[in-house]
């Protein structure tokens, strides 16, 4: 009881939610922790460290070896379209929406795509992958000290590439993006959170951050927004969780096209905007406490 009536506190106070305006029959759930107020980009989650791992310039960003691409050939099916796919649907109720976008715009798509979603969930990414059905051949740029704890393997296997950091290697970030020229040149998809962080059931739509607009400029790669909704945990799920923990559903919205005809800085900040505004419409968001920019990102 005494948890419950601070997170209900948490929510009256936090002036965001005060500012948040829904539809009717959208759930908001209990805030999983006291939420920073101001500044959309601050980490609110800490890793443990267990390993030692140098991410410069020597690191695989393009990891093309005969070992990792065996390892990701076995691993990739059993651990997402097999076990995740398993323990989302049963834990956490995963519905997915608009998979008929993806036949859609099959064409659109050839060459691949920029998939977006709000980051609220650890395991929200394979979520999202498994909406769009993703093979092994999708690349997802992370937060680099997170592969510095056990979820090394995990992360490795999903796709993800830790992304250096620029204020101290350059060369460790000219390898990075060489790497993602490649991946691109191969037709592969990202994914990108571009929250930057993750904020766990956090209901409103936090600021954009500017990688995944300036990567789909860049690459001349559609923006496939997907969005994270919550649902009440009820019936048969309620053995899987407690209450306060709901339920998820993945929607996948229209594709966003870049023009490439129009300088750099412009569509990049029109790319973030249109993307924000679609996804906050698509998660049932009236009124939306969060710019769709914030500072200088």
């Amino acid at each position: 009881m005494h948890q419950n009536t601070t997170l209900y506190h948490t929510m009256q106070s936090n002036k965001q939610y005060q500012e948040l305006q829904v539809q009717e029959g959208i759930y908001i759930p209990q805030p999983a922790m006291d939420y920073p107020q101001d500044n959309p980009f601050e980490r609110t989650l800490f890793p443990t460290f267990d390993r030692e791992l140098a991410i410069d310039e020597h690191y695989p960003y393009l990891n093309d070896s005969p070992a990792h691409l065996r390892r990701i050939r076995w691993a990739y099916p059993i651990l997402l379209k097999t076990g995740l796919n398993i323990l989302l649907h049963v834990k956490m109720g995963l519905r997915i929406r608009g998979r008929e976008v993806l036949k859609k715009y099959k064409r659109e798509f050839a060459n691949g795509a920029i998939t977006i979603a709000n980051h609220v969930y650890r395991l929200d990414c394979p979520c999202v992958l498994l909406a769009v059905k993703a093979k092994n051949t999708t690349r997802i740029p992370m937060f680099a000290p997170n592969f510095r704890t056990k979820d090394n393997f995990f992360l490795n296997v999903v796709g993800g590439v830790p992304i250096p950091d620029s204020t101290t290697n350059m060369s460790a970030l000219k390898k990075f993006n060489e790497a993602f020229d490649e991946y691109n040149r191969r037709g592969w998809w990202f994914h990108i959170f571009p929250e930057a962080c993750r904020w766990d059931m956090y209901k409103p739509l936090r600021s954009f951050q500017k990688g995944a607009f300036t990567m789909s400029y860049k690459y001349n790669k559609p923006l496939l927004p997907c969005v994270i909704t919550y649902r009440e945990r009820k019936g048969i799920f309620r053995l899987f969780g407690p209450k306060s923990l709901p339920l998820l559903t993945v929607t996948i919205g229209e594709p966003i096209i870049p023009d490439t005809t129009q300088p750099r800085k412009t569509e990049v900040e029109r790319l973030r905007d249109v993307a924000h505004a679609q996804m906050t419409k698509m998660a049932g968001i009236i009124h939306n406490p969060w710019p769709s920019s914030w500072g200088n990102q």
